[in-house]
């Protein structure tokens, strides 16, 4: 008979803060594993140690790589999903012999936490159990000695990861906020507080709950002296300003004028708080790059109808009962995220039910959006079925969105995407934007399908064409999981940049070609280079996506060679940038005069075939095409 797989919190430091049953299922296990870096120090591991016994096996889960760089085929996201599953197997082996394993996680193992790369992988083969644990974004509330929210107050959890000019835009549509991962992220985060306008409401906290705990005000902080396991914390404002209110009133006593104003609870000034997150300890740094910015930025919102809210007389909400029932939920993730859900209030006009959860990055500044999370089960809007429509916004040029596109646009009552691509889209009064990193597609194809599940319609954008290199082919990977196998997903077709490009330059595509993405992200680049070897010596015209980024500069040097070994130096190549949008340029050049350095994200190129002929025009313009017909 197969053991039993538990996933176990242990909270943020301080192994009082452990829960009873977490102490029950770890002295009692036959395998304690935990994650580390390759030092083999694990926090979960020091935080559980008095309750391990000297007979139980221990399995050490060591990182190959965390900050580092790696010379593994596939980069560092291969480097990682090769150990998560050597991990897994690992673990499975226990499993099949019978043993009970418990996977040790700081704080809680379904926020931000590596174990649940190890429930993606078992959850389904084998008997499984999550216990919760106490997460950092409490305990550093609690060291603070500040609410995190109250009453109708939001709260939104985002990682540091995240582009300044994006935290700022999530931290100015928010109440309360919390920000994990800094270390190396403090400086943007620190600009994004302050073009938000946030930075003197900011506190930092570092290594709650343990003996090396620290806070202070997050603009006092030296940048130098900051840890991973660290979080910026901005409290309830309401909570803030009556501290605020009150130390000023009683500011003429020697006692008022010795006590900070965050120190509301004497437990709070003296009793150890929390680490960062959970995560802080079990998933490395580069790795949440990745994933959270998947992933992942965490945001539990809550919205209300702020007229209604203005309009409550002070007897009304001091009457009215708090009733937010908080828990922590799961969205995969190589990622991840969380879902705090909020039942109903009463009395509150026109609502129109919003999705909330930790790991999505929900809010985008939008003023007054009215809504609020439904009760599981309810659809959007009455009598609709829930469902996920993925959608082409074409390349940039408005004139280009199809009516098919904007219908479903229209029709959604979520619409997610990445940031930049959402928005190009004008929600409607009954709509809520959900935007989030380009690199959380798994995650985001999660949301949106988990949406749907429970009777929401859900758009997901992508620029261009959804089924070339973009959404939905995430969205179906995502749907083949069995618990979605039920909702509908419906693809909607968009002008891809290839077409654009070429109708700019001519007609290049005018006879057989193909398209390759020279992203090495998702696939290793000995693939890339078999392609672009196999495609020259075809003579197709090749489209290429994602010829260059500022990390990525080599693969399009790399590519040009290997396309010279087949192809003259004359062969026209159309370079045609940001088509579509505001800063277009197309222009023609050679293969022999291509310049690599002048490449970047915004572009595509389209490389000749041995037919394939640049013309002038009588108006001094040149067209490039490539003949229907081919020499014999």
């Amino acid at each position: 008979m197969a053991g039993r797989l538990y996933g176990v919190g242990v909270g943020p430091g301080d192994p009082e803060l452990i829960t009873v049953k977490a102490a029950r299922l770890i002295a009692g296990a036959d395998v304690v594993a935990y994650h580390a870096a390759r030092h083999g120090r694990s926090n979960a591991r020091a935080i559980a140690a008095s309750l391990l016994r000297e007979e139980q096996i221990e399995e050490p889960l060591i990182y190959p790589v965390t900050t580092e760089n790696t010379d593994h085929p596939g980069g560092y996201q291969g480097a990682i999903d090769e150990f998560y599953a050597e991990a897994a197997g690992r673990l499975a082996a226990h499993l099949d012999a019978g043993r009970t394993v418990v996977v040790l996680a700081e704080g809680d193992p379904f926020f931000y936490g590596s174990y649940m790369h190890m429930h993606k992988r078992l959850a389904h083969r084998y008997e499984t159990e999550v216990v919760p644990g106490v997460t950092s974004v409490s305990a550093a509330s609690a060291v603070l000695g500040r609410p995190l929210m109250e009453r109708d107050e939001t709260l939104t959890v985002l990682p540091g990861t995240l582009p300044p000019a994006e935290l700022a835009a999530r931290l100015s549509g928010t109440e309360s906020a919390a920000v994990m991962k800094l270390g190396r992220t403090f400086e943007g985060v620190r600009e994004a507080l302050d073009r938000a306008g946030r930075l003197e409401d900011a506190w930092y906290v570092e290594r709650a709950t343990t003996d090396r705990e620290r806070s202070a005000p997050f603009a006092d902080v030296d940048p130098e002296s900051v840890p991973y396991f660290s979080l910026a914390l901005l409290p309830s404002p309401a909570a803030t300003a009556f501290a605020a209110s009150t130390t000023h009133a009683a500011s003429t006593t020697p006692a008022a004028s010795t006590t900070p104003a965050a120190s509301t609870t004497p437990a709070a000034s003296t009793t150890p708080a929390a680490s960062t997150t959970p995560a802080a300890s079990t998933t490395p740094a580069a790795s949440i790059t990745s994933a959270a910015s998947i992933t992942s930025a965490a945001s539990i919102t809550s919205t209300v109808d702020k007229s209604e809210k203005s309009d409550r007389s002070e007897r009304e909400r001091h009457g009215e009962p708090e009733r937010q029932a908080e828990r922590e939920g799961q969205t995969e993730r190589e990622g991840q995220a969380e879902r705090e859900g909020q039942a109903e209030r009463e009395g509150q006009a026109e609502r129109e039910g919003q999705a909330e959860r930790e790991g999505q990055t929900e809010r985008q500044g939008q003023a007054e959006r009215q809504g609020q999370a439904e009760p599981e089960g309810q659809a959007g809007r009455a009598g609709r079925a829930g469902q996920v429509t993925v959608v082409g916004l074409g390349p940039g040029d408005p004139r280009w969105l199809t009516p098919e596109a904007k219908a479903a646009l229209a029709d959604a009552d979520d619409l997610i995407g990445y940031v930049t691509y959402l928005q190009r889209v004008t929600p409607g009064p009954h709509q809520t934007l959900h935007p989030s990193d380009n690199r959380v597609e798994a995650e985001r194809a999660a949301f949106a399908l988990d949406l749907a599940k429970r009777g929401r319609r859900v758009t997901v954008v992508s620029s261009g064409d959804p089924g070339v290199f973009a959404m939905a082919a995430a969205v179906l990977e995502v749907a083949e999981d069995p618990q979605w196998k039920d909702v509908p997903v419906r693809i909607v077709p968009g002008l891809t940049a290839a077409q654009a490009v070429a109708s700019r330059a001519g007609a290049p595509l005018g006879h057989d070609f193909c398209v390759i993405s020279l992203s090495d992200r998702l696939k290793p680049w000995p693939v890339i280079e078999g392609r672009l070897t196999g495609a020259a010596a075809a003579d197709l015209v090749i489209a290429l996506y994602n010829p260059a980024s500022k990390t990525r500069r080599e693969q399009l040097v790399r590519a040009r060679a290997v396309l010279l070994e087949h192809r003259a130096p004359e062969t026209p190549v159309v370079v045609g940038r940001d088509v579509g949008g505001p800063d277009e340029s197309v222009r023609v050049t050679t293969l022999g005069e291509l310049d690599p350095a002048t490449i970047d994200m915004r572009c595509l190129l389209i490389i000749g075939s041995s037919q394939t002929r640049a013309v002038s025009r009588g108006d001094g313009t040149t067209v490039v095409y490539t003949p229907r017909h081919y020499p014999v």
